[in-house]
Order: C-alpha cells, then structure tokens, then sequence
C-alpha cells in the first residue's frame, strides 16, 4: 500500500511544482544555470583554500580568473566564430544546390538500372528551402540582435547569483538537507555533491580539451569553418551522444562540396574524440556516472521533456538528465540494500556459527 500511494503523491507534487515554477520563468532556469557554475568555481576555490589561502581572498581569485577568461574569449575567439557563422549562413544556399545536384545524379542512376525513384519532389524542395533558409536565418538574426538587452540582463544576473551562491551555498545546501530525515541527510547530500560536480567539471574540461585538440587538428588540415566547427563539435560533448551527431552532420554539410573535406573532418574529428575517450576521460570521469547506454538514452528525452515541462528549458533539462538520474540511481540502490542490512543483522546466527 505504501508503494502504491508513493506514485499518485509523487505526481501531485510534481504537478503543484510545476504550477509554481511556471509563474517564476525564467528565474528557476536562471539559478539552476548559477548553481552550475558556482559547482564548478568552487573547485579551484577548495583547492586553493587546501593550500592556505582564505575562503575569501580564493573565492576573489578564482572569479578574477574566470571573468579574465570570458574576456579573453570575447576578444579573440567570439569574432572569429562570428566571422566563420556568417561566412557559413552566406555557404548556404550553394551547399543546397549542391545537395539538388547529388539527388538529380542520384535519380539519373537510379532510372539507368530500372529501380523505382522519386526524387524529382526532393529536388525541387531543396530549390524552394533555400529561400527559407535564408529567410529564417535573417529573421533569428534580427531576433538575437532585438533580444540583446535580455540576454546582457540574464547574464548579469547569473553571474551575481553564482558569486553569492559561491560565498553562502554551503549554508544554503545545509539549510535545505535539514528538511531530509537524519538518516538520509549525509548520504543525499553526499551523493547529489559528488555526482553532479564531478559529472560537470569532468564534462567541461573535456569540452574545453576536445575543443582545441580540435581547433588545432582542423587548422592544420586547413578546414573550412574549422573553428565553428571544432567548438560545436566541443560544446555538444557536455550532452551524451550530441557530439557524435554533430560530427556526422558537419561532415555531410562539408561533403556537399567537396566529399574529400567531408571525409578529412570526419576522420580527423574522430581521431581526436577517441584519444581524448580512451585517454582523458577514464582519468577525470572515472565511474561518476554509473549508468548504462539504454538508461542514458533513456533519460536524455525525459531530462528534455521535465525541463520543458517545468520552464527550464529542454537545453537545461539534457544538462542535467544524467547526473540527476546517475544520482537517483545510486540513492535507488542504497535503499534497497538498507533492508537486506537489516534482515541480515535481525536473522538468527545459523548452526554451528559463533554467535557474536
């Protein structure tokens, strides 16, 4: 009966959440996203105080540190990739035509050898969506420069938000542990800790060493948009299995043109992805996650879905989809094994056993 009840409970309070939440937009997907990067600023903050610095005077210096780097960033990588995403949005059109090409040769084969085609209505929906292509792209273009003000303001309040997270969180986290029965309260605590800032920190870090592996290789190789590229292909590592699209999907859009610069990325960007998979991920992820490929795949959409569902955005809810079910996981099983403790203490020693 208690099980039974748990379920229809469980849905009611997600529901009257979800009435909460909504109202509040976009500040719950605000703080979650400060809460994040208050995760990963205060490990170089613990670290340093483990070396002796004050919390205070380390806490300065590691968001000194970060906001030097986002300006470094904005000075000389956000131009370039600015550069190379108009340059791609103008390649557009002619990547199209150069698709209708492909599928007018592919028809041609295809009616050379009696086989059943119908190609004929792709080849003039290419035609037909370049002019929408183009359209949309100067109508999102427009929107981004429209909602600049908004985005300026978000940010501004995110990184607040971090800061002060970074100085009270700990309080802040005590403060709602205390609501959880004493006999949980380290071991959730503990778990949602470990879980959620090892995932985050290793996820970043590889983003960051897949990235300029990649931005190296692709210069050397000299391959166009290589930098867009190579930071698409490293952003989308921070979601499992996105980065494996993404590589798939720039090397057929470089293919159209040219089938030997589709293969040289593809190539290249795998080589790069191993080495870092087989090298540097086992040293910084370890078994953090503890979850198999079916539940990853599993809990990707449902993240997506709940985060939609509950205004946090489907982005947000890809982020956090695998720390949160890696750690519900391992709550899960702690509270299946907590019984069989206590069965195995309560049961009568067996024949023959020294009794204790």
């Amino acid at each position: 009966m208690r099980w039974g009840l748990s379920l229809p409970l469980l849905a009611l309070n997600l529901v009257v959440l979800r009435l909460l939440l909504l109202p509040l937009a976009p500040f719950p997907a605000l703080f979650l996203t400060a809460a994040l990067i208050a995760f990963l600023l205060d490990l170089p903050c613990r670290w340093l105080s483990a070396r002796g610095l004050p919390r205070w005077l380390a806490i300065s210096l590691v968001v000194l540190s970060a906001v030097l780097a986002l300006l470094l960033a904005a000075i000389t990588l956000v131009p370039r990739l600015i550069d190379q995403l108009s340059q791609l949005i103008s390649a557009l059109p002619r990547w199209l035509v150069a698709a209708e090409s492909w599928v007018n040769q592919l028809q041609v084969w295809a009616q050379g050898r009696g086989l059943p085609t119908e190609f004929g209505d792709l080849s003039s929906d290419l035609i037909t969506r370049t002019s929408r292509v183009i359209s949309q792209l100067s109508q999102q273009l427009l929107s981004v420069l429209g909602a600049t003000l908004g985005v300026t303001i978000n940010t501004v309040i995110v990184l607040v938000l971090a800061v002060f997270l970074l100085l009270g969180g700990e309080s802040i986290a005590a403060g709602l542990a205390g609501w959880l029965p004493p006999p949980w309260r380290e071991r959730v605590t503990g778990t949602l800790e470990r879980t959620f800032r090892g995932y985050f920190a290793g996820q970043v870090l590889l983003a960051l060493i897949l990235s300029l592996g990649q931005i190296l290789v692709f210069t050397l190789l000299r391959i166009p948009y290589g930098v867009l590229f190579a930071v698409a292909i490293g952003v989308t590592t921070l979601i499992p299995y996105a980065s494996a699209f993404t590589i798939v999907l720039v090397s057929l859009l470089l293919a159209l043109e040219d089938p030997r610069t589709g293969l040289e990325i593809l190539a290249a960007a795998i080589v790069v992805g191993q080495v870092v998979d087989q090298v540097v991920q086992p040293r910084l992820m370890g078994k953090i996650v503890g979850l198999q490929p079916a539940w990853l795949l599993i809990s990707l959409p449902l993240g997506a879905r709940l985060g939609d569902l509950f205004g946090f955005g489907q982005l947000l809810g890809l982020l956090l989809a695998v720390p949160a079910a890696s750690s519900l996981k391992t709550l899960i099983d702690a509270a299946r094994s907590e019984p069989a403790r206590g069965a195995a203490a309560l049961s009568p020693p067996q024949a023959g056993s020294p009794s204790p």
